[in-house]
């Protein structure tokens, strides 16, 4: 909602799978549907390669959010195989940061 509210003029498609295989799959998806990508990988953002190459076959904006801030908590989360494509990283800005995502996102396109 907040998304939707803060975009109006665009259409916001959200998803959410627990499933590596289906976020490659949504991210492969999204190069002839969509022009811009905000995703939080959650704990993929530290072992997912697939998802890195998916996203880097992507030609759009790529933002990366994390609702925590990753720097503050363990050691294994402080490296993100999604940074690697990312335009835009968003840390520990809560569910704003979605938000803060969207709106960057749009600016670049």
């Amino acid at each position: 909602t907040m998304c939707r509210k803060a975009a109006p003029n665009a259409v916001v498609d959200f998803r959410q799978s627990n499933h590596e295989g289906v976020l490659v799959d949504w991210i492969q998806e999204a190069r002839d549907a969509a022009s811009a990508i905000v995703i939080n990988p959650a704990a993929y953002t530290h072992t997912s390669v697939a998802i890195l190459d998916a996203l880097s076959a992507f030609d759009g904006p790529v933002v990366e959010v994390h609702i925590s801030d990753v720097h503050k908590r363990e050691a294994f989360r402080h490296h993100s195989y999604v940074s690697l494509r990312a335009d835009h990283v968003i840390v520990g800005h809560g569910v704003a940061g979605y938000v803060e995502g969207l709106e960057w996102a749009l600016g670049q396109l």
